[in-house]
């Protein structure tokens, strides 16, 4: 079924011109896993233990322009201020399974 969907997706934006991040393939089953295993320490429920306004609900993911796949793949890979780099610990796929867990769950306010 999710195969479908996304097929669709593709045969959708196909026609009318947009273009489709490579991390649309994202699993973000895989992506609950490692978010549970390397990020949930300092980010329950999508919180912010170090830096409470740097949450990662959609709020302040628009506030502070990380709303996007590439923003919180980034973000993810380099790090950035206290958050540390992943790019020698996690896979290119599993920081795109993880960043599309991240924004899927920020659409439904963690729940």
């Amino acid at each position: 079924m999710k195969a479908i969907a996304i097929l669709l997706l593709v045969l959708v934006c196909s026609w009318t011109g947009v273009h489709i991040p490579p991390a649309i393939a994202a699993d973000t089953v895989n992506g609950s896993q490692i978010f549970s295993f390397h990020c949930a320490g300092c980010h329950i429920n999508g919180g912010n233990i170090v830096r409470r306004s740097k949450t990662l609900k959609k709020p302040a993911l628009k506030k502070y322009g990380m709303d996007s796949l590439e923003a919180v793949t980034a973000i993810v890979t380099n790090g950035k201020s206290n958050m540390s780099a992943y790019k020698d610990r996690l896979t290119a796929q599993e920081i795109a399974d993880v960043a599309a867990y991240v924004l899927e769950q920020a659409e439904t306010n963690w729940r």
